[in-house]
């Protein structure tokens, strides 16, 4: 089982019911115990009553004589008693007619037992002494033995009650005890390196629990100080580094004027500037994010049919996908208005635009999907590449993060550029994620931005 709580639950119902099961074996002994005793006492009875018919001259009287006397006594309660007596060195003197005969077997050491008469099933007895008789006066066991079958029923129904209710109860239990468990994962699972400032609920309980919560944030607090400062950094050493780079830059070009410069030397820098180019795209894209981080960027939402804004995007992105061997397709459904900036919606298919062609094979089908319904602005863009997995998925909106793609390397990225498009559509409201697509194989990436009027 996958869930504590359900092994809890089934803890507690083993522990219940096997702790009632002692309990009831315990009792079944000490039942038992005090039903034969109870006969035990009986047949003390019925031998005093034996004893007080025949007299104090019980020796002196004949074999005949002293059956007579016992019949008129024992006779009304032949169905409770089996009496045989039996003289030393003599044999049997008397036996009672419900015996059919038998003797009362005798067992050595023991007063009061429980044995066995042939023809008559289980019975009680008890050995008295009245020399130079021996009394053996038994009363049989049927009854206790049906009493004890009814208490094992009665336990065993009581057990399998206990079990069913003690699994509820079980789990109700365990469901209270780790509601706090489920609040600090429900908490842990929303605080993400976007989101370091929430912090798990602590009551004013002290017990291991609420130690553990309190634990956790003190991490959370070192996690987010961590954040904060490499977020510093990065924002400090991005303006840092600019004015050195305009500097590498201008020198670089100067000296591309020189009409001596060798070619070899030339071509050098040319690679030089392209790098350069590509240290201002990382600086800029880390500017953007530490703004973003920060809600230091303002967007100009304009509530808008996003039909032409599409269309104008459409025709760019069919031109570079047929620029890199590949087919682009763009749909749209639905009519309305959503609240969005042309300009950094546009960033934004861009970068996946061009993830997308990364991946895709030679002669690859990219599709962008729109639609305006339920009151969202929905965009899906699929392509047709190896895909990624769950755990891939996962991550593929994390900075620097990023994944091999088969084949030959198309367009070189730098790793931030989903993470530049979740920061943008969250500043309007939305949502970003990536599944499987619906072909089977490559990525749909879906966003969700709240529209405005939806048809």
């Amino acid at each position: 089982m996958r869930s504590i709580g359900a092994r809890i639950a089934v803890w507690y119902a083993c522990a219940a019911t096997a702790t009632l099961a002692v309990l009831f074996a315990a009792g079944y002994v000490l039942l038992e115990r005090h039903l034969l005793h109870g006969l035990d006492l009986l047949n003390e009875s019925e031998f005093q009553q034996i004893e007080a018919r025949l007299g104090p001259d019980y020796s002196t009287l004949s074999a005949p004589f002293i059956e007579m006397r016992i019949r008129e006594t024992t006779d009304y309660a032949s169905t409770l008693f089996y009496i045989d007596i039996h003289r030393h060195g003599t044999g049997a003197i008397f036996r009672s007619t419900n015996l059919n005969g038998a003797d009362i077997p005798d067992v050595t050491g023991q007063r009061h037992f429980s044995v066995a008469v042939p023809g008559v099933g289980e019975v009680r007895a008890a050995e008295f002494q009245m020399a130079p008789f021996d009394v053996m006066i038994a009363t049989p066991l049927k009854p206790v033995r049906e009493v004890m079958d009814t208490y094992v029923e009665v336990c065993a129904a009581l057990m399998v009650a206990m079990l069913l209710a003690s699994l509820l109860i079980g789990f109700g239990l365990s469901r209270l005890v780790l509601r706090p468990v489920r609040i600090i994962r429900d908490t842990a699972n929303r605080i993400r390196s976007d989101n370091l400032s929430e912090r798990i609920p602590v009551g004013d309980v002290r017990d291991e629990i609420a130690d553990l919560a309190r634990l956790l944030n003190q991490m959370f607090d070192r996690l987010e100080s961590s954040f904060e400062q490499i977020r510093r950094f990065t924002s400090d050493a991005s303006h840092e580094l600019k004015t050195p780079l305009s500097l590498i830059r201008l020198h670089a070009e100067k000296l591309l004027t020189d009409a001596a410069l060798p070619a070899v030397h030339r071509e050098g820098l040319q690679d030089l500037l392209e790098e350069v180019d590509g240290l201002n795209r990382v600086i800029e894209d880390l500017l953007f994010l530490s703004r973003a981080d920060a809600h230091a960027i303002a967007l100009q939402l304009e509530t808008q049919d996003p039909q032409p804004f599409l269309q104008g995007f459409g025709q760019d992105a069919e031109a570079l996908a047929e620029h890199h061997g590949m087919r682009f397709v763009l749909e749209h459904s639905g009519s309305g208005e959503a609240a969005f900036e042309p300009k950094w919606m546009r960033q934004v298919l861009l970068n996946l635009l061009i993830n997308a062609i990364r991946v895709s094979p030679p002669g690859g089908l990219i599709r962008l999907r729109s639609a305006l319904d339920e009151g969202a602005w929905r965009l899906s863009l699929e392509d047709q590449g190896p895909g990624l997995t769950e755990e891939e998925r996962d991550r593929m909106f994390e900075r620097f993060v990023r994944f091999a793609a088969t084949g030959a390397e198309k367009l070189p990225g730098t790793g931030l550029g989903l993470a530049i498009c979740r920061s943008i559509v969250g500043l309007h409201g939305g949502q970003i994620q990536a599944c499987p697509a619906e072909a089977g194989t490559g990525l749909d990436v879906e966003i969700r931005i709240p529209a405005a009027v939806a048809a």
